[in-house]
């Protein structure tokens, strides 16, 4: 877990290098993150789909959707709980972690494509309720709320197509499968090239000086993740792959969206982008910790 985050944190130099040599701008880091939002993380999701239908998986997938749905609530509780509607950015921010261009990476490199099957779920689910309770929490506002952005989300897309392709058990050509395998591959070294753009047009300092944007990093790095292991302990052992797959989910520190909201609503999209780059460099050492407490509690 730990060799998996420093090189994922090296390529996240990489990003914020080519940011600051000015070897790609603010567009280009937009249309590479359109071709990670739109292509890669869809062909991740509908390749780890790309599997024989048994009872076990059957039920494993289920269960990872009522799990995901479980742990996603506990965490909205705990935000909504320390931060209430005074603390908006950190309300929603903490509530949903960044398991779309973190987690599913991390996931995919240490627990293998299998693991991704059950992590889209959990990603399926909190991309929806980012957008409705997100946005509401936000806005305060439920008119805010849209529709037809949950509907045209790409990742909500690729998990539709990727259930279909399980239940009904549709053939994939050789082709298609070296190409999404492809793209796959692809996953971790783009997002985090990505996630060290968005670094380089933050000022390092500043964000290590402001005291105040701590305690959503312990919040979202901390206190949601070990509730969430508490929680994962009243699952039977059986389930050990499961729980730590969606450890990984729900320990991923605070997701882009939490910027992206503030800036279209008119919040301090500043402090936003500030606390998303602050609890992504703490969570190279959260994360293994957590990951290794909770294998040690489970066996």
């Amino acid at each position: 877990m730990l060799k998996q985050l420093i090189c994922m944190f090296i390529f996240m130099g990489i990003g914020y290098i080519l940011f600051k040599k000015k070897m790609l701008s603010e567009r280009g880091s937009r249309e590479l993150s359109n071709i990670l939002l739109y292509i890669v993380l869809p062909a991740v999701i509908i390749h780890s789909y790309c599997e024989e239908r048994t009872g076990e998986r059957l039920h494993g997938l289920w269960l990872s959707f009522v799990i995901s749905a479980a742990l996603l609530l506990l965490a909205m509780v705990i935000s909504g709980l320390i931060f209430g509607r005074r603390r908006r950015i950190e309300n929603v921010g903490v509530a949903f972690s960044n398991c779309g261009f973190m987690g599913i990476p991390l996931v995919q490199a240490v627990l293998g494509k299998e693991a991704v099957f059950f992590c889209s779920a959990f990603v399926a689910i909190l991309l929806f309720l980012q957008w409705t309770y997100g946005v509401f929490v936000m806005t305060e506002d439920k008119k805010a709320i849209s529709g037809k952005t949950i509907v045209r989300n790409p990742i909500l897309i690729a998990t539709i197509i990727g259930l279909g392709v399980f239940l009904i058990q549709i053939p994939i050509p050789g082709i298609a499968d070296t190409v999404l395998s492809s793209l796959s591959a692809m996953n971790g070294p783009l997002a985090m090239v990505v996630l060290g753009i968005y670094l380089a047009q933050t000022e390092i300092k500043s964000i290590f000086l402001d005291k105040t944007l701590y305690w959503a990093a312990v919040v979202r790095l901390g206190i949601i993740p070990v509730a969430s292991i508490l929680f994962l302990c009243l699952l039977p052992g059986s389930m050990n792959h499961m729980k730590l797959t969606l450890l990984i989910s729900a320990s991923a520190p605070i997701g882009a969206n939490a910027a992206i909201f503030a800036q279209k609503v008119g919040l301090d999209y500043t402090r936003a982008v500030k606390i998303v780059c602050l609890s992504t460099i703490l969570s190279i050492i959260s994360m293994p910790l957590l990951i290794m407490f909770a294998s040690a509690l489970w066996g």
